[in-house]
């Protein structure tokens, strides 16, 4: 049974930095191209950041130099590094197996960025 399990969430204030991790399982988790996405209050999924089985990493353009996202195939852990937060990064953040479709998803961390 594959499972995504995300941890790191919490309020922060603007311009802070969180660190998101997500602990996988049940899955080759080196032989699978793993993403994050998340979902502000109101909205629908909107698609962060992701990263292949070579490392090779893509961003959405509201998070482009702010956040970076890594893998540590030996642990079987997906991370999300996020740098000057900002208030409409406030989301629910899932971890996701896979590129351009979600394969799998976790139950969410939960972001809060405020004052």
């Amino acid at each position: 049974e594959v499972q995504l399990v995300e941890s790191g969430g919490g309020l922060m204030q603007p311009g802070g930095s969180l660190r998101l991790s997500c602990a996988a399982s049940g899955f080759t988790f080196s032989s699978f191209p793993m993403s994050w996405v998340r979902q502000a209050p109101g909205k629908g999924l909107e698609w962060v950041s992701r990263i292949n089985v070579a490392d090779w990493t893509d961003y959405a353009d509201s998070v482009k130099g702010r956040f970076t996202i890594s893998r540590d195939n030996a642990e079987s852990t997906l991370y999300l590094q996020m740098n000057s937060l900002k208030p409409e990064d406030t989301a629910v953040y899932f971890c996701v197996r896979g590129w351009a479709t979600i394969l799998d998803r976790g139950q969410g961390t939960q972001v809060t960025v405020s004052s």
